[in-house]
């Protein structure tokens, strides 16, 4: 990513992946969906390397959020394949991929709101709850007001508080790769900038991270690579500064505005 890539208020641009790192994660000529016959993607094809933050945007319907849940083994693979650091992983159970490095936190429903904050993050380590404590050490560094408030509710939280909550408990199992879907989604200004603000840090910290955006020229100012996907296919694929200067890009998924940017 260029040292002059815009980026969130209050942050310096994060470095560039490692050059030539591993590929993490791949999918082949994915065709997949809910229905039999009925396929959100039709070939779609996709890799993170190491040390990648991937952005994934496109128009409502294309297939970004399909993506994610059939990565994380939520959706029936028709045909096709996923690979995780050369193995096949296609359609394992989530509890699987969870044990195999794998985080995900989806856009709705992604807390237990009459849990508290603490009881929370220790459902994100239900495979390994001896590690509690050193976890939350390492949770706490990146969600500071989460360790202020372990006795909370989940459900008293404000929208932003609880997706810090959801991306915290999906951190605690240690994952190498975070799929993270509409993070930014229903939430107030200030906190959309602080969730790009942590993914950027949870990132720099070793993470893997491949974001669906619906806010797609901040997904784009942030991460090293996107995909656009349109109608289940990759339409696009170029560095973030790329396409986010790309002027069919612009036209066609960042609209207008992104111009005036």
């Amino acid at each position: 990513m260029s040292e002059t890539t815009n980026v969130p208020s209050g942050e310096h641009p994060i470095p560039p992946p490692p050059a030539g790192g591993d590929v993490v994660l791949s999918a082949e000529e994915l065709v997949a969906g809910y229905v039999p016959e009925v396929n959100i993607l039709n070939g779609c094809d996709f890799v993170l390397n190491d040390g990648e933050l991937i952005g994934i945007i496109g128009p409502n319907g294309a297939g970004k959020s399909t993506l994610l849940k059939t990565l994380f083994g939520l959706v029936k693979v028709v045909s096709g394949r996923v690979t995780l650091r050369g193995e096949d992983i296609t359609s394992q159970p989530a509890h699987s991929l969870v044990a195999k490095g794998i985080g995900y936190v989806p856009q709705n429903n992604n807390v237990f709101p009459r849990l508290t904050v603490e009881e929370n993050l220790e459902m994100g380590l239900y495979l390994a709850p001896k590690r509690f404590r050193e976890r939350l050490d390492v949770v706490a560094e990146l969600f500071p007001l989460l360790a202020e408030r372990l006795k909370q509710r989940a459900g008293s939280l404000s929208g932003g508080e609880r997706q810090m909550l959801a991306m915290g408990r999906a951190l605690m199992m240690d994952p190498t790769v975070l799929l993270l879907d509409e993070p930014s989604a229903g939430l107030s200004p200030l906190y959309q900038d602080e969730v790009f603000i942590r993914c950027r840090r949870i990132n720099a910290a070793g993470v893997s991270i491949v974001m669906v955006e619906q806010n797609a020229r901040r997904c784009l100012e942030i991460c090293h690579r996107g995909y656009v996907l349109d109608q289940g296919r990759n339409a696009y694929t170029d560095t973030g500064e790329a396409l986010l200067h790309d002027p069919k890009v612009i036209e066609l998924y960042l609209g207008t505005l992104a111009k005036a940017k």
